[in-house]
């Protein structure tokens, strides 16, 4: 294909525009980042060496015997700079792990705290933190005074990715909790399926969080016991990022999910139903039923009507999907129904059935145990857990037997078509049709630039 044939079919591409415009913002991004790196290098001595791996690490010593120089220059790297409210300039700082058996008392003895001061903290955290959460190997800063001997003036211990707990202990006494600064970010990732979604979205450098909201937004188009070598995937999506570290996804913002020889795209539009995914058409993402009954399992037997059984050795139909899945693992309700049997049956073992609606009837059998609160009579909704993967009844080993029913007619859940949801309602159309049209403008600058990141890295090699 000669040049012109190339620029008459990109010319041709209603995405072409955000393309120019990803590749000339990634360009400006590559320029910047390349000249910051060439005039802020630190020079040799500057680059903090990374501390080893110890259970306690004193990060900054006191100034030592001599003319102190030395003590001047690292102070001066730390002049400024607060960590928790602490000027580091000004402290000494030693941080570590909470250790197996240890809890608020002995942790405070240990770096240094009195008896006194111990129980009057115990004392002001009431209301404030309880100090039954403290937990092993969750990380703590502590803060010492120079002095003879140096005094711990305050303790710091991070009781989640996202708040901290801080225990003065110079001037006034006191425990207070504080939020870090949570931002929100746009990120793109583009995936081939080769292992498992969950595995090569990590290895793409995604969040293994993203993996859990597609899996949410395409549990009624897309098997995903079923997906091969080849599947792909793109996504803009949200994230919650505090400290350099991914709390959350918050949502996807587009989705473009490529299985078999069909291409399902997804959009976030916000109608005010609680539904938020919708394809190009302006239909529900969710259907009636899930496409499976539980997640992280394989197909260990399918639909048949002349299967041999394992047990009785009897050539009979298996009008069901069995799921291999650990025992103990949830089992969802594929829609929303109401409870008509829950019981044990001697070939079916431990059993709950659901009816859906005039129409579908589902059957969970050989569970271990059942749902809280599920009994006949009431009312589920889709999603909620009524049971757990076990072997009772006629089982060789744990699994799900998973049975549908259409007008009291046994049907293939695997083959089984579900209605969508209610669509949007015209009045809704014109404002999805600006937000579809904003977030495959976002796909494809994103796409430019790791199309343009590719080029690099190519010429780089």
């Amino acid at each position: 294909m000669n040049f012109q044939e190339i620029k008459d079919r990109v010319l041709t591409d209603r995405m072409f525009k955000g393309f120019v415009i990803g590749v000339l913002s990634s360009l400006a991004v590559s320029i910047i980042i390349l000249l910051a790196v060439t005039v802020f290098r630190p020079s040799p001595g500057q680059v903090p060496v990374a501390g080893q791996d110890a259970e306690d690490v004193d990060v900054r010593t006191q100034p030592q015997s001599g003319d102190g120089e030395e003590d001047d220059a690292a102070e001066s790297l730390t002049d400024g700079i607060y960590e928790y409210g602490v000027p580091l300039s000004k402290y000494r700082k030693v941080e570590g792990n909470i250790r197996r058996g240890e809890f608020f008392s002995t942790l405070m003895t240990r770096l240094g705290a009195s008896q006194e001061d111990i129980y009057a903290l115990d004392v002001k955290s009431k209301g404030v933190f309880d100090m039954r959460q403290i937990k092993v190997g969750y990380h703590y800063h502590a803060y010492y005074l120079p002095g003879e001997p140096d005094t711990l003036a305050q303790v710091v211990y991070e009781k989640d990715n996202a708040s901290y707990v801080v225990f003065t202990l110079v001037d006034s006494l006191s425990v207070t909790v504080h939020e870090k600064d949570i931002v929100s970010e746009i990120d793109y990732v583009e995936v081939s399926i080769e292992n498992s979604l969950w595995q090569d979205i990590t290895d793409a450098g995604a969040p293994a969080l993203l993996a859990v909201s597609l899996a949410d937004i395409y549990a009624w188009s897309i098997d995903f016991f079923g997906l091969q070598k080849g599947d792909s995937f793109k996504a803009v999506y949200e994230r919650s990022v505090c400290d350099g570290e991914i709390l959350d996804v918050e949502r996807v913002l587009y989705a473009e999910f490529a299985h078999g020889d069909q291409v399902y795209k997804s959009y976030w539009f916000d109608n005010g139903s609680g539904n938020y995914y919708w394809n190009e058409k302006g239909e529900s993402m969710r259907k009636a039923f899930l496409k499976a009954p539980l997640s992280y399992t394989r197909i260990s037997s399918g639909f048949t009507y002349s299967r041999r059984h394992p047990i009785t050795r009897k050539v009979r139909p298996h009008t069901g999907i069995d799921y291999a899945a650990p025992a103990g693992t949830e089992v969802m309700s594929i829609g929303d129904g109401v409870v008509v049997f829950k019981g044990f049956k001697t070939a079916e073992g431990n059993m709950v059935k659901i009816k859906h609606n005039s129409v579908y009837t589902s059957a969970y059998l050989h569970l271990s145990r059942y749902g809280k609160n599920i009994s006949v009579g009431q009312r589920v909704r889709q999603g909620q857990v009524i049971g757990y993967v076990g072997s009772t009844g006629y089982s060789t080993g744990p699994h799900l037997d998973f049975r549908i029913w259409k007008n009291g007619t046994p049907v293939n859940p695997l083959k089984m078509e579900s209605p969508p949801a209610e669509p949007l309602a015209e009045k809704d159309m014109p404002a999805f049709m600006q937000s579809m049209g904003d977030s495959e403008r976002a796909a494809a600058r994103f796409e430019a630039r790791t199309v343009l990141h590719r080029m690099v890295e190519t010429v780089r090699r």
